[in-house]
């Protein structure tokens, strides 16, 4: 006998079964963007077309930000697999839990100085810390040091001990 909780699920499985189907089996022109800001082609012959990307200021940014989240979310996973297997140690769970509100408080750390650097230079800019390094990625045309002593300045003076602070433009 099927009961009504059953029976949603199996509406719902099959609609996600059939969306995942037409998904995969819809024509790969759909799926490709016409965007200028992505893509452009190349005027070549008729008998051949390479698609070129245009890499923007904003898309280096993006990048950087995508490789960084793939790290610490690999990291994340391991630390959570030690928190949920029965067999580690309350010590080790613990070192484990402890990493995790680090990389967390780090994380909130990073958005805090890009917010800053955007509030108060107006850039967009990418922000890693490790330990007492911190790099930063400006995304900006101008090339100024002047400029990178003003924004080291700034990021140091929410810190009480020197920081180790890099800042590199990206055009």
């Amino acid at each position: 006998m099927i009961n009504k909780k059953n029976l949603w699920f199996l509406t719902l499985f099959s609609l996600i079964l059939v969306l995942s189907v037409y998904y995969v089996t819809m024509p790969s022109e759909l799926l490709m963007t016409t965007n200028n800001d992505y893509t452009n082609t190349k005027e070549v012959s008729k008998s051949e077309e390479e698609p070129t990307v245009n890499v923007e200021e904003s898309n280096i940014l993006t990048a950087l930000r995508i490789e960084a989240e793939e790290q610490v979310s690999s990291e994340l996973e391991e630390l959570q697999s030690i928190l949920v297997n029965a067999d580690a140690s309350a010590e080790e769970k613990n070192l484990a839990y402890e990493k995790i509100k680090n990389i967390n408080n780090i994380r909130t750390e990073e958005e805090k100085l890009e917010n800053i650097i955007k509030d108060t230079f107006n850039l967009k800019a990418f922000v890693k810390i490790n330990g007492d390094q911190i790099r930063v990625v400006i995304s900006s045309d101008k090339h100024d040091n002047e400029l990178a002593n003003n924004i080291i300045r700034k990021i140091q003076e929410n810190y009480e001990q020197n920081k180790y602070i890099s800042v590199k433009f990206q055009v």
